[in-house]
């Protein structure tokens, strides 16, 4: 194994020896009787079963097979959950034709940061996570179910379910994806015409004929955003059946790899086979495969915050410490857009995450000794999944080769020597930076600041013609505790086309750019947050700012005694913060910790 991975993980295993001691007794305790269901009144049950058909009932009565709980965060307004309508009969049928039920349990709300970019909902987006998880849990609290299957793609969709799910951790689970929608134009046109939008030299017209057709059909977007991002970590971490992750929703093999999760998480139960609850499967090892994961494929920023906060729900405790050191030493194998021109389906077709698998093992870069849904070893993920001629799944080795190294490369041959994400700490706090799209030559920028509160105020000084300069712009005030913590998409169009004029620009904000963060170098999740007191709070128009990426230093370049004495700029809730629901959100915002423990409104003790 790497020395430093080998490290990372020991590190993380002894640090969270009393937690995961703690979470492990809590999931075996609520494990010791299955089916579950059997510990009910004839009351509770006949209310659990009552709309199910005869021939379900009977099955249900009988104690002898799994009842599957399926989670889903179906609805036909979000492109990626709208595959999802059909998938609770295909579940019944599949686990019908052996022994078995399923019944849907609950749904939880989906919402797309796509849709809400630079809009008031954006200020829900990242509580919903949180709210996912307590949705999940509830529908998972009527005891009626030995396995669970969670019906998930997006933003903070999956997060919240593998939150959920871990907080249910006796139960057997298999995550089941819905895939990418094919391709439409490429996104590097899409982003150019967006620039041109910035710069008033197209219409608003033909900007929506171009997203049009960028996002146009079922599946999720094909940038390597943050939704694709928790495709790539349920397979790597092996919730995912192997190979599934990126197969398109109209593809044939969508329906037969949603049957074969269906009766393979039956083969996890007590009851139709070896137990596997999901709470012991996932473990210290599995987080870190998925940070690796993270790192080699330059994936979302958001997942730093997310992978924290769900390792958490498992007792496990990750910092980004652990990102930054594993970062030095994973290579990034692929490069999609924004890290390259390829979508995922690029990606897929090129060898996609088989091969990037296959190759972090044969560089002892991943733990193979882990549990997975379909068995114990991540080798049996360097294989991908074909449709046979009588109908089945047939499961094949991964190509020897890339098909494509302008888009995915063996480990001998990396785009880089190091993952695609930096953490970055100094005067100004820490936060992390996403390297892998951003140019070598514009990695370090020393410039003066030039603050906003607020993204409309930079658009609107864009507009004016007032940035026209080398400058560092201060986004500040758009913490979890200030607004919800939200995506700053808005400003990735005028910083891009300053920076395509030759001028020297970066961001440094405690708000979120995710896994859509370009060309521009952008410190983001900025911690202390400046509504809570953080240096950003104290920063001035002129401050010189110095962002290296390359050293992980995020620095404020002012006399030590002047800048001490300087108060801190009090945050003030405007009326913005009511209407639209944000005023249900108040206590989350209240209690939300800080990015780098995971943003989150849980406590999990030890």
């Amino acid at each position: 194994m790497n020395p430093t991975v080998q490290a990372v993980t020991d590190r993380i295993i002894e640090r969270s020896q009393n937690s995961r001691a703690c979470y492990l007794a809590l999931i075996d305790k609520a494990g010791e009787n299955f089916p579950v269901r059997q510990s009910l009144g004839c009351t509770n049950l006949a209310h659990g079963f009552a709309a199910c058909g005869v021939q379900e009932k009977e099955t249900i009565k009988l104690m002898n097979a799994a009842n599957v709980g399926i989670v889903t965060a179906y609805n036909d307004m979000l492109s990626a959950h709208q595959p999802y309508e059909h998938y609770p009969q295909q579940i019944k049928k599949a686990v019908m034709e052996m022994g078995c039920t399923a019944q849907v349990a609950g749904g939880v709300p989906a919402m797309c940061d796509g849709v809400t970019q630079g809009q008031t909902g954006m200020e829900l987006s990242l509580f919903s996570r949180d709210q996912i998880a307590m949705s999940a849990a509830i529908a998972l609290s009527h005891n009626m179910f030995d396995a669970a299957l969670y019906l998930g793609v997006c933003d903070k969709i999956v997060p919240g379910l593998l939150i959920g799910a871990l907080r249910f951790g006796h139960l057997p689970t298999i995550f089941v994806p819905a895939g990418p929608m094919p391709t439409g134009i490429s996104n590097s046109e899409k982003s150019r015409v967006r620039q041109l939008f910035a710069e008033g030299k197209v219409s608003r017209q033909e900007l929506l004929e171009t997203e049009s057709r960028s996002y146009h059909s079922a599946g999720t977007c094909t940038f390597y955003g943050t939704a694709n991002s928790n495709q790539m970590l349920m397979e790597i971490m092996g919730l995912h059946l192997p190979g599934s992750s990126f197969v398109n929703p109209d593809d044939a093999l969508r329906e037969k790899l949603t049957i074969a999760a269906a009766q393979q998480v039956l083969r996890l139960t007590s009851t139709n086979g070896t137990y596997m609850p999901v709470g012991r499967m996932i473990d210290e090892k599995s987080f870190v495969n998925g940070m690796v994961g993270l790192l080699t494929t330059g994936g979302s920023t958001n997942l730093t915050m997310h992978i924290v906060a769900a390792a958490a729900a498992a007792g496990i405790k990750i910092t980004w410490d652990d990102f930054s050191e594993l970062s030095s030493v994973v290579p990034m194998l692929a490069r999609v857009y924004p890290n390259g021109k390829a979508d995922v389906n690029h990606f897929h077709a090129a060898g996609g995450l088989p091969f990037v698998i296959r190759e972090l093992l044969t560089g002892s870069l991943l733990h193979e000794d882990v549990n997975t849904v379909v068995g114990y070893g991540l080798e049996r993920y360097t294989r991908e999944p074909f449709l046979g001629h009588n109908g089945s799944i047939e499961w094949k080795d991964c190509s020897a080769s890339s098909l494509d190294e302008d888009v995915v490369r063996p480990v001998t041959r990396p785009f880089s020597p190091e993952g695609g994400l930096q953490v970055v700490r100094g005067n100004i706090g820490v936060g992390v930076i996403k390297v892998s799209a951003v140019a070598p030559e514009n990695r370090i920028i020393e410039a003066p600041a030039i603050v906003f509160e607020s993204q409309q105020q930079l658009q609107a000084a864009f507009a004016a013609g007032e940035l026209n300069k080398d400058f560092v712009a201060v986004v500040r005030f758009q913490g979890p505790r200030a607004n919800g913590m939200p995506e700053l998409h808005k400003l990735t169009p005028p910083l891009g086309v300053l920076q395509d004029r030759g001028y020297r620009v970066a961001l440094v904000t405690d708000g979120r750019m995710s896994g859509a963060s370009g060309k521009v170098p952008a410190a983001i999740h900025v911690s202390p947050e400046a509504s809570q007191g953080g240096i950003l709070a104290k920063i001035k128009d002129g401050d010189l700012i110095r962002l290296d990426a390359e050293a992980g230093s995020l620095q404020v370049i002012v006399d030590p005694v002047e800048f001490n004495e300087r108060k801190v700029v009090a945050f003030v809730p405007g009326p913005d913060e009511f209407g639209f629901g944000r005023e249900l959100f108040a206590n989350m915002r209240a209690s939300v910790n800080n990015p780098e423990q995971g943003a989150t409104v849980f406590r999990f003790e030890d």
